[in-house]
């Protein structure tokens, strides 16, 4: 069994009922009743009248179980520790104020200093003679690997 939808007013038409409506064009369109026709017909446009399937569907009429609104989830911040600083100290810095932190930076220049100069006096400068100096300054790069260069 074949149903047919009205053209209409969307409601199905089964056989041996309703009525076939043939255009100059030869397009075709089935109404299930007169009443179908004559609105269209008359050009009376589907979406504003309340009882057609057209109308239902455009106005969210009768959808209820069918959709069901989709959660959406909310996105929730973790904080976490950084490599080499786990979170105390992450939150503890943030709480600190920029006078703390501007003399925290200079104690430890002052210490990276004093360590710079330790290892200096620690180190033994050598000592480069005279003669090799000269030399140095006289011979190019390529006169030491042994070429030709310079003179």
């Amino acid at each position: 069994m074949k149903v047919e939808i009205d053209v209409f007013s969307g409601y199905r038409i089964y056989p041996s009922k309703g009525r076939l409506f043939v255009r100059g064009d030869s397009k075709i369109f089935r109404f299930g009743a007169s009443k179908n026709q004559s609105l269209f017909l008359q050009r009376k446009n589907p979406r504003k009248i309340a009882w057609t399937q057209v109308y239902r569907r455009m106005h969210k009429k009768g959808v209820t179980e069918e959709v069901a609104k989709k959660r959406s989830r909310k996105t929730v911040k973790h904080q976490r520790g950084i490599v080499g600083a786990d979170l105390a100290a992450i939150a503890a810095k943030r709480n600190q104020t920029s006078q703390v932190r501007t003399q925290q930076r200079l104690a430890a220049i002052t210490k990276a200093k004093a360590e710079k100069k330790e290892k200096e006096s620690k180190k033994p400068k050598p000592q480069r003679t005279q003669a090799s100096a000269t030399t140095a300054r006289n011979i190019s790069k390529q006169q030491a690997k042994g070429g030709r260069g310079g003179r």
